[in-house]
């Protein structure tokens, strides 16, 4: 990994799920998938974090703020899989259209 090409293509890939992560998120109305979308969102995040510490010649400060960014996005993602579970014990569907129905 010591070419500058292979760390370019770590960078290219953090873009590549992260437009394929938004586009899941944008084109899906299955909450499960919705989430998953996110994960890939987070995921590349990660990534360029790596990637941009790497340029930079800070690695020890990239992986310090990837950890704090799997640990934030770990505690999301079990709030979410809570909420998701919440509803389909609720409503019976994991459709994203039944949350507009709800009420407070």
């Amino acid at each position: 990994m010591d070419s500058p090409s292979a760390s370019s293509l770590f960078a290219i890939a953090a873009v590549l799920v992260f437009i394929a992560g938004l586009y899941g998120i944008i084109a899906s109305r299955n909450l499960i998938r919705t989430l998953i979308c996110v994960e890939m969102l987070a995921k590349a995040v990660t990534l360029f974090i790596i990637t941009a510490g790497y340029f930079s010649n800070r690695i020890a400060l990239a992986q310090t703020l990837a950890i704090t960014v799997i640990i934030i996005e770990v505690a999301v993602t079990a709030v979410a899989v809570a909420v998701v579970l919440a509803l389909f014990r609720h409503e019976k569907s994991i459709d994203a259209t039944i949350v507009r129905n709800l009420k407070g």
